[in-house]
């Protein structure tokens, strides 16, 4: 490889890191041409970007990007090397995880999920499980909608309570008073 098309390449790379807020490092090797093209396919429907590069270069171009520091993924910089780059936190690790049901590989190398780093193989699971904005989001709203539809309902069944406990009360006061019993004259009456 030229120096030129070192170049080009380190700026392709940092031009896919640039504002990548979810960046995945994983081993492909070992994957025939069908099943790193069926990987490919599935990335692809997930939205996910997927580019095989040298370590060397992709060291370089990580040096390169500002605000922030890729240092700690560099040393599982080593072997066959592939960057995943994607919208969601877990959708590339669910990828490698229900494609590592058939196969041994991809393996996770490193990532850069949430602003934290996260090196070797043993995070994958724990990547995986990470919720979506969405998912968060939607949890947050129905915690905050069950309290609010609690609320509404009650204020729609007061005026029905309320009746209903006015319509038996007043029975009760009309038959209080036929139910006591007149004092006597000259008795002082029960105190209550």
């Amino acid at each position: 490889m030229t120096k030129d098309q070192k170049v080009v390449a380190i700026q392709e790379i940092k031009d896919l890191l640039q504002d990548a807020k979810v960046v995945y490092v994983a081993d492909l090797e070992g994957l025939n041409a069908g099943k790193s093209s069926d990987f490919r396919r599935q990335a692809f429907k997930q939205n996910i970007k997927v580019k095989v590069v040298k370590n060397t270069l992709l060291q370089k171009a990580m040096e390169q990007i500002e605000g922030v520091d890729y240092s700690e993924m560099f040393q599982s910089f080593k072997g066959n090397s592939a960057i995943m780059i994607a919208e969601t936190a877990s959708a590339p690790a669910k990828l490698i995880r229900d494609f590592r049901k058939k196969e041994e590989k991809p393996a996770l190398k490193s990532a850069f999920v949430q602003e934290t780093f996260y090196v070797g193989d043993n995070n994958l699971e724990m990547l995986a499980n990470i919720k979506s904005r969405e998912e968060m989001i939607g949890e947050i709203i129905g915690l905050l909608q069950s309290p609010i539809q609690r609320v509404v309902s009650a204020l729609q069944n007061k005026p029905e309570t309320v009746e209903a406990k006015a319509e038996e009360a007043a029975p009760a006061v009309e038959e209080a008073p036929a139910t006591e019993t007149p004092a006597a004259e000259g008795e002082a009456p029960a105190a209550e």
